[in-house]
């Protein structure tokens, strides 16, 4: 019997992958209203530094952005995963008894 809450190469992952690639690719206007708009803020930031600082720059804000996503991806899986397990597992508890 798989855990569930633990990460692992299972359904759920692939359920929350298809999901990623499926329901989050088509924002409605609410949604874009909380965008993060990585690429223009970074663009206006290089537009105010010294050409000699700018290389330096991008490849920290791309570490930034990297860091972001990563930080995002893992709180959705670990409360996406947990949320689900949890609501499974309390119907599993209507069922029981």
């Amino acid at each position: 019997m798989n855990n569930f809450r633990e990460v692992n190469d299972d359904i759920l992952k692939e359920w929350l992958e298809f999901r990623e690639e499926t329901a989050f690719c088509e924002m409605s206007p609410q949604d874009k209203k909380y965008c993060i708009y990585f690429e223009e803020i970074s663009e206006r930031i290089l537009k105010n530094v010294p050409n000699n600082n700018k290389k330096y720059v991008q490849k920290q804000l791309d570490q930034l952005d990297k860091n972001f996503m990563d930080y995002l991806y893992y709180w959705n899986e670990k409360y996406y995963r947990n949320g689900f397990i949890d609501g499974v597992q309390l119907i599993g508890g209507c069922i029981e008894k």
